[in-house]
């Protein structure tokens, strides 16, 4: 067989395949070649862009020259406050004179963080609306959680949404309304925690419920226990005290007890909390 001929590519042959070269290339877009009018206005565009740019970057330095002048100024000052102090002290000491240290006053009274927040003692009455009982409660910042006993607590669904049924948690001796000693009270289930004890780990739920106590009315967390065998059927943590009350140990049964229907007017309350500080003292 004979050999293809080779085809001989001269220098203008070469110079216009680089010229043309996208043509070897049929995938290739050509390059949108800028009109002498759009030219114009894209170099007006970028003109205008630089001009701004460089206006706010004088005005951003006129700004920070204006601030260090009024720093500097202050500097003076301060200099200058602090040489007349040395001199009249140095003239005191001459003297044989002390300075007398004259200690600023502050407009805002120290107290002033805690004027917005309740102060409640290490025991106080507490009422549930929304079982409409008024309990004894124990504060106690070291618990994180408040607590609420309870007993023949039962789980539930309602809706696709987890609930839990039970009784309150009371003593004979317990006061409280008597109509809801016995009475089922439903709730939804807010989360659930884990109490991790010596015999091993117990996971609680943990309902909300409206409380009152004194002029607060905030719904508060509890976990469902049962505190029978304890002093206090309500125990109240930090996370109910935390930015809207503060303790006072001394102190107890800051508030009246409230009322609710069926239960006991708050001025017989007086007696329960004698027999309550006499029982604290045994």
């Amino acid at each position: 067989m004979r050999p293809k001929p080779l085809i001989a590519i001269t220098p203008w042959l070469l110079v216009s395949l680089l010229i043309s070269g996208c043509a070897l290339n049929p995938e290739a877009e050509p390059e949108p070649v800028l009109g002498p009018d759009a030219f114009d206005a894209r170099i007006e565009q970028l003109e205008q862009t630089i001009a701004l740019r460089c206006d706010q970057t004088e005005d951003r330095l006129s700004r920070h020259d204006l601030r260090h002048s009024e720093m500097l100024a202050d500097v003076k000052n301060a200099n200058a406050l602090l040489r007349e102090l040395r001199g009249n002290i140095q003239r005191l000491e001459q003297r044989g004179e002390e300075p007398v240290i004259v200690r600023a006053e502050c407009n805002e009274p120290d107290d002033a963080p805690l004027a917005d927040k309740e102060l409640v003692g290490r025991s106080e009455w507490i009422g549930l609306a929304d079982i409409g009982t008024y309990l004894r409660a124990r504060i106690d910042s070291g618990a994180n959680t408040s607590s609420l006993s309870a007993k023949d607590i039962t789980r539930f669904e309602r809706d696709g949404e987890d609930w839990v049924r039970f009784k309150l948690g009371v003593n004979e001796d317990d006061i409280v309304v008597d109509d809801v000693r016995n009475e089922w009270i439903e709730a939804p289930v807010e989360r659930r925690v884990r109490i991790l004890q010596a015999a091993g780990s117990e996971s609680r739920p943990v309902v909300s419920l409206l409380m009152t106590l004194g002029s607060i009315r905030e719904p508060v967390e509890f976990t469902l226990n049962d505190r029978t065998h304890l002093n206090y059927p309500v125990l109240l943590g930090r996370r109910f005290l935390m930015d809207i009350a503060l303790i006072d140990v001394a102190e107890s049964y800051l508030h009246p007890r409230p009322e609710f229907p069926g239960g006991r007017p708050a001025a017989e309350a007086a007696q329960d909390e004698i027999n309550d500080q006499e029982e604290e003292d045994r």
